[in-house]
This record gives C-alpha cells, sequence and structure tokens, in this order.
C-alpha cells in the first residue's frame, strides 16, 4: 500500500465516548499477534454434540439469498466448502436464533488482490444485523473499526490474528443479543469474539446495529435472526459453521 493512501474518513460523526470519528484512518491499528497451531487446515474440527449445524461442507439447504428469505443461494459449493460467486448475494440461514456461541472458518483468497477494504471482504451479520468484519488484513491496512475480527463501524479488535491469504480461520462468538424492554429501555448486545485462537473483544458492549459512515444506534427488532454472510465481491471461502444456543441468560 502506497504510503500516501488515506484510510478511512475523517468527515464522519464522532463515536459517542471516544475521539474517533466511525471508520477513522487515524484511529490506532491494533497489533499483529501472530496465531497458533495451523493444524486444521486440511480438516475442520469436530462440532461439540449439541451444537446445530449450520454447514456441513456439503449441505447448504439451510441457507437462502438474504434478499428475500426463500431463494436457493448461488454460492459455489464443492470441495467440503462453499465460496462467493459474482453477484451471489448475501446468504441467510433459514434458522433464526438469539444468544449463542457461534462457530465458522473462512478463508480468504489465496492469491490476494486490492487492498484496504477491498481485499478479501466479506462479514458474519449475528441476527442479521451485527457485523463480525471478514477481511484480509494480513499484510493490509485500513482504518481501525474495519479491519479483521472487528465490529464494523464500532470496536477495533484487541489483536490482529489474520493467517495468510488462502488459509483457513476460525471465528469462536459468543452472542448476548439486546433485549428491548417495554418502557422503552435497552439492555445492549454484547459480544466475545476470538479469531484463531486469539481474543478480540470480551464482552463488548455494542451501541447498534453496523451502520456505514454513521453512529450506531438501537431501534427495537425481532428477539432473534439469522446469521447472514456478506457478498462484498470477492470469492470469500466458508466452513464448518455451527451454533450452541445459550439458553436461560437473563439480562434484564
Amino acid at each position: 500500500m502506497a504510503e500516501d493512501k488515506k484510510l478511512g474518513f475523517d468527515d464522519t460523526p464522532l463515536i459517542p465516548g471516544t475521539r474517533w470519528h466511525v471508520h477513522d484512518g487515524q484511529r490506532p491499528q491494533p497489533p499483529v499477534v501472530a496465531p497458533g497451531d495451523e493444524s486444521t487446515q486440511n480438516s475442520p474440527g469436530a462440532a461439540p454434540a449439541d451444537a446445530i449445524i449450520l454447514f456441513d461442507g456439503k449441505d447448504a439447504s439451510g441457507w437462502v439469498k438474504s434478499s428475500d428469505g426463500a431463494s436457493p443461494l448461488a454460492w459455489k459449493v464443492a470441495d467440503g466448502y462453499m465460496e462467493i460467486t459474482p453477484k451471489g448475494g448475501d446468504i441467510a440461514t433459514k434458522a433464526h436464533f438469539g444468544d449463542c456461541q457461534l462457530h465458522l472458518e473462512w478463508a480468504s483468497p489465496t492469491v490476494p488482490s486490492g487492498d484496504d477494504q477491498g481485499r478479501g471482504n466479506s462479514g458474519a451479520y449475528l441476527m442479521g444485523l451485527y457485523e463480525v468484519q471478514i477481511l484480509d488484513c494480513y499484510e493490509n491496512v485500513t482504518y481501525a473499526d474495519g479491519t479483521t475480527g472487528g465490529m464494523y463501524g464500532q470496536c477495533p479488535p484487541l489483536a490482529n490474528a489474520c493467517r495468510r491469504p488462502g488459509l483457513w480461520q476460525t471465528y469462536d462468538i459468543i452472542w448476548a443479543a439486546p433485549r428491548f424492554i417495554g418502557d422503552g429501555r435497552v439492555v445492549p448486545a454484547r459480544v466475545t469474539v476470538l479469531h484463531n485462537g486469539v481474543l478480540l473483544h470480551h464482552d463488548r458492549e455494542l451501541m447498534g446495529p453496523t451502520k456505514y459512515r454513521q453512529v450506531a444506534s438501537y431501534r427495537p427488532h425481532a428477539e432473534t435472526g439469522p446469521l447472514v454472510l456478506q457478498d462484498h465481491g470477492d470469492p470469500v471461502r466458508f466452513r464448518n459453521i455451527w451454533y450452541r444456543p445459550i439458553v436461560g441468560y437473563d439480562r434484564t
């Protein structure tokens, strides 16, 4: 990346409680941390016995186009993974869920192209609303709240744990959905994220659903929602996606 390339934005709103603009190019970068064991590259790890499988590498019947919530997905499904295809569009699970433990594995293109936000870009939207950024940030710099594993537009990750392009990477996410109380009070969503075993967020409180170039805020929405995987125009691959509902998590 050229040294004079401008990252992010300086004309967006300030994030409340900070001195940083949304997608601020001057916000400090997360430190690079080399992730550990790569022994699961050839085959994914086994899901827990009580996990609900969303994608096992073969059967994608539990997914639909996010645009209409009904049409079969148009992504490539082969060789144990599904891959974003040109104009494939975002996809969503038929299953809707709230509080959960979520596991997914993804890989950016083996031969990288582009830089900044234009390199291996996708996203995992919890409940279809809250984005954990997927991006190839291996030796690729972008604005801090848009880096790999960031809660997009809100919270940069504590570290950059990216593996080389083409290698499989893991997200393990503990998600606590927001609660909308009858008197108008909101109990904010909270999230913990590990990337390749490295902690990125711990019980992080969110300001609302993901927005681009705007400050997030809450409006009442459904108690559950789908997992949405974003088509941002790059052929990102996914495999071994499962979740475990968290039952009895009283946050009111």
